[in-house]
């Protein structure tokens, strides 16, 4: 659920907002006043409030459902996975802060715009390739598919940018540091 979403738009968040500064429940009557708003938005979003689990209706109202909020900040508050120390080996401390901006786990999350840190991605997974090696494309896309579901830009993005070259669907390392 997109809280932010759910509350960016003003009368939903005053209908929030009258709900938490409630000490009883509220009917759609009172609650609508409370917020400021008309009765159908009123409905229509604490209906959508109830739904996302923000909200409970009983038999005298609508009352702020307390854990839903702390079930939602807490999901939150949930830090991502850092990269796998496998993902920084052979590369600097400024490369590995850059890794770990983009990579959870062994998963790359996306591939940088910037051209500085996508090339420290890109050196990085170049070093799955041994040099000297020749590839057939089904392995290469198998080797990137680990690392993240579109291997096929992956692939294009390592060639474009002269880590790997490519002939008669056959790949292997042109460019990028060897790891020790």
């Amino acid at each position: 659920m997109d809280l932010l979403r759910l509350l960016v738009e003003p009368r939903r968040l005053a209908v929030a907002g009258a709900l938490a500064a409630a000490d009883a429940p509220l009917d759609g009557a009172a609650l609508a006043d409370r917020s400021g708003t008309d009765l159908r938005t009123c409905l229509e979003t604490v209906a959508a409030l109830v739904d996302a689990g923000l909200a409970a209706r009983g038999p005298d109202g609508y009352v702020l459902d307390v854990a839903g909020w702390r079930e939602v900040a807490a999901a939150a508050a949930v830090e991502p996975e850092p990269p796998a120390a496998r993902i920084g080996h052979g590369m600097t401390a400024e490369e590995q802060d850059v890794l770990g901006r983009w990579f959870e786990g062994h998963r790359l999350t996306a591939l940088p715009s910037g051209r500085t840190q996508r090339l420290v991605v890109l050196e990085r997974l170049a070093l799955e390739f041994e040099p000297g090696r020749r590839y057939p494309e089904t392995e290469v896309n198998s080797i990137l598919g680990r690392f993240n579901p579109d291997w096929s830009m992956l692939r294009r993005a390592l060639v474009d940018n002269g880590f790997l070259d490519r002939a008669n669907n056959q790949y292997w390392r042109s460019g990028g540091r060897v790891a020790t």
